[in-house]
């Protein structure tokens, strides 16, 4: 039953020591200002990775080649070997329930240009299968197609940045012919990338051709510099990657079997777990500090509380000789706490809010990789609950400590 009497003359308590009332309710305050922050920061900076993998494939490992580390078939170690598109047609055979996607790597090109217009470039060598690992959105035209891979023709998909340093102000690039390292390629394509597979080159600032094309027109012979393989959700990639490496080395005749520095590789899945363990390192990380800052707070209002039941020692006294009910006493002195703790913790986890939605709001025109900083309402909840129970916790102690006073001793009290 709400006890307009009791809030009231609690109200008055609090009002008539401002001073002190304002500094003991600062240490909650800050308290859970500094967790709703952090806590923010943190799912603003988890945000931004998520998103970052969400763009790609995660069920995902790369492979490329590296030196020799064990001598074997009677070649020596510390050498260089390539894959081959035989490797590719091979693990398309063994394994068609995967995406092999081939990839040749970025050379140096002398960067791209369109009549007196240049810009810096990553010419890599594609085939269409790559959107099935990678995210591009087509924003005009088309992508690379089987009929450009078999008749290697001279077409390219560029990324935002080439688009927009060669064709500005909304000029249309699709079918315009930039000159990229000595050769002319026709743009059949635009993309926006958010994330990407981008080992080795920037995806804003490629210019991607058919992988036959790159390998005839820049002498690659049949190498192939690196091998993507996806997975589809129903299957994990760590659970063939092994098996994939393995059959891989075993068509080559000059690598060992054992030779695991031979093939490089990174797996997504993998990294994304480690990441997701390290943020939830970093949530552990912040409700410590946070709730120790919380606790420190709470210390601090059971220590004024203890000196205010001091203080009303002759208030309690004459309360309890006209017949006030311990019961009556506690009450009073933990919903006081309570009022207190509540009140200063509300305004933290206000502002702590505003500050996140500020900085959200603020990074959302920016590039960064923080996105959407900010608590959800279990987490609002949650706080709330802890405010209701540290406030009571708070109060406890003073108020037993209350009612142990004898009402005659009270009386006496100077």
């Amino acid at each position: 039953m709400f006890d307009r009497e009791l809030y009231k003359e609690i109200w008055q308590a609090i009002v008539t020591n401002k001073t002190r009332s304002i500094l003991t309710a600062f240490g909650v305050f800050w308290g859970l200002f500094m967790l709703i922050t952090l806590y923010g920061a943190g799912n603003g900076l988890q945000n931004g990775i998520e998103e970052e993998f969400s763009e790609n494939a995660k069920n995902t490992s790369i492979l490329w080649t590296g030196r020799t580390t064990i001598p074997y078939g009677g070649f020596r170690r510390n050498r260089w070997w390539n894959f081959k598109n035989s490797d590719v047609e091979a693990l398309n055979k063994q394994y068609p329930d995967l995406y092999i996607v081939p990839r040749i790597t970025p050379w140096s090109s002398n960067g791209a240009s369109y009549n007196l217009r240049t810009t810096e470039c990553d010419v890599v060598g594609e085939y269409p299968i790559t959107t099935k690992v990678e995210y591009l959105k087509m924003e005009k035209g088309r992508y690379i197609n089987d009929i450009d891979i078999r008749e290697r023709r001279k077409v390219c998909v560029i990324g935002p940045r080439v688009r927009d340093n060669l064709f500005p102000n909304g000029e249309e690039p699709i079918g315009k012919s930039i000159r990229v390292g000595g050769a002319y390629y026709t743009v059949v394509g635009t993309y926006n990338c958010k994330g990407s597979l981008s080992i080795n080159f920037d995806p804003e600032t490629a210019v991607r051709i058919p992988f036959t094309t790159a390998q005839q027109t820049y002498n690659y012979g049949d190498n192939v510099g690196m091998l993507i393989i996806g997975a589809p959700e129903e299957k994990s990639i760590s659970d063939v990657e092994d098996e994939v490496m393995r059959f891989i080395r075993s068509r080559h005749r000059d690598v060992s079997p054992d030779d695991e520095e031979a093939l490089r590789h990174v797996n997504l899945s993998k990294q994304f777990a480690q990441v997701m363990n390290l943020f939830l390192g970093v949530d552990i990380l912040i409700w410590l500090v946070g709730l120790g800052t919380l606790l420190a707070g709470i210390i601090g209002i059971s220590n004024i509380m203890l000196v205010i039941v001091k203080e009303r020692t002759q208030e309690i006294g004459i309360k309890r000789a006209i017949g006030a009910t311990p019961a009556s006493i506690i009450r009073q002195i933990m919903t006081e706490a309570v009022m207190i703790t509540v009140v200063a913790g509300y305004l933290g986890l206000v502002l702590g809010v505003l500050l996140n939605e500020g900085l959200g709001m603020v990074l959302a025109s920016s590039d960064t990789i923080f996105s959407n900083p900010g608590i959800n309402l279990g987490v609002g909840l949650i706080c709330l609950a802890i405010l209701i129970v540290a406030g009571a916790a708070a109060g406890l102690l003073p108020a037993l400590r209350a009612v142990k006073i004898k009402p005659i001793d009270a009386i006496r009290e100077e």
